[in-house]
């Protein structure tokens, strides 16, 4: 079908790309900014393996080709049907990866199973380039050096791996650091995660709007180096990038009139916009980030409540968002972290306090 709708390419009004479910919160570390509040032991109403393999049909019939299913905690490893879950997605023709935590179960022995079972990419998080520093975060002595023992592994196996790493006041200085430890360690993707003050993460102190603005500049300027290395860099909970990328590419921060700005990478992608997660108990909600319901797989259709439950049509329509948000020209490609404004407003559509763009210096008719 063919459409007019000049904002189509960023809209994921059917289907998400991404599946996130967070199949237990059990888990060994103790990490400061754990947006789950993860504890040792599973809770006992997490989704069962019956109830797995059923949310799994779910997520498969949002169209001939289902979202990449997303396997988070918690720690994934902690569940003892994770390879069954895994062989039953695949059986649907659906990608899998999993973000496992640096525990002493994360062997050698289990990312090869790992690889073997057909997983596309795990994830892998490092908050410094230091054990020190990053250990401190993850609660646990000893972390550093197991994610780095990982990711060698994971190289050595073909495992391709995404390394995490949380932004804060308490870890931007580490990040140039850290880019050449990920270049080092041979990771094909770099998510940096700007912190949003949910969970333990309440916590920690995020960093400013301008120093936000000045870690995105320096990312966008190194975006081309690294991707000639074969390492993508991207941002979660902060779209801003998109928007920092954009303006770098123009002589000017504006669109030409009657144009819209340029698709960078994930374009249009934020909580409930190409993004669902589902809880350990089934919830389902925009992102782990966001964790509001508008239903449960226990009782609900999955694709009836991502495409039609209003909280998730909601945010779908950057037009409607308030402040800053709704009337920026890069609301559609960007339109913020929903999750932050949130957590700093109370509104779901309400402006992102990390972004330090003045759209209202922008001459009319934009």
């Amino acid at each position: 079908m063919v459409t007019t709708d000049p904002n189509a390419r960023y809209r994921y009004a059917q289907a998400p790309l991404r599946v996130y479910w967070e199949i237990t919160r059990a888990c060994d570390l103790t990490c400061l900014h754990c947006r789950a509040e993860a504890q040792p032991l599973a809770d006992p109403e997490e989704l069962s393996t019956a109830e797995g393999f059923a949310l799994i049909d779910q997520v498969s019939r949002f169209g001939p080709t289902p979202p990449r299913l997303v396997l988070t905690g918690g720690d994934p490893l902690k569940r003892e049907d994770l390879f069954e879950l895994i062989a039953y997605a695949g059986a649907r023709g659906m990608g899998v990866s999993v973000a496992p935590s640096a525990t002493p179960m994360l062997t050698a022995e289990a990312l090869r199973r790992l690889k073997d079972a057909g997983v596309e990419a795990i994830s892998l998080s490092l908050d410094a380039a230091d054990a020190q520093a990053h250990d401190a975060i993850r609660g646990v002595p000893g972390t550093f050096a197991r994610t780095c023992d990982a990711a060698r592994v994971a190289a050595a196996v073909k495992l391709p791996f995404q390394v995490n790493t949380l932004v804060c006041a308490r870890t931007v200085d580490q990040l140039p650091a850290l880019l050449d430890l990920v270049q080092a360690l041979g990771a094909p993707r770099w998510s940096l995660f700007f912190l949003v003050s949910v969970g333990r993460g309440e916590l920690l102190e995020p960093i400013s709007a301008e120093r936000a603005e000045e870690v995105l500049q320096w990312l966008a300027a190194r975006r081309s180096q690294a991707m000639a290395r074969g390492l993508v860099i991207t941002t979660t909970e902060a779209p801003q990038l998109r928007r920092v990328i954009e303006q770098g590419a123009r002589s000017h921060p504006l669109p030409a009139p009657g144009r819209h700005p340029a698709v960078a990478h994930g374009a249009g992608i934020r909580d409930g916009n190409g993004v669902l997660f589902i809880s350990h108990r089934g919830d389902i909600c925009p992102s782990g980030f966001l964790e509001l319901a508008a239903g449960n797989v226990r009782r609900d259709d999955l694709t009836a409540v991502y495409r039609e439950a209003p909280l998730f049509t909601a945010l779908r329509d950057p037009d409607a968002f308030g402040g800053r948000c709704g009337v920026c020209v890069f609301r559609w490609p960007c339109g913020g972290s929903r999750a932050r404004a949130y957590a700093a407003t109370g509104d779901i559509l309400g402006e992102d306090p990390l972004c330090a763009w003045q759209p209202e210096a922008m001459p009319a008719g934009r």
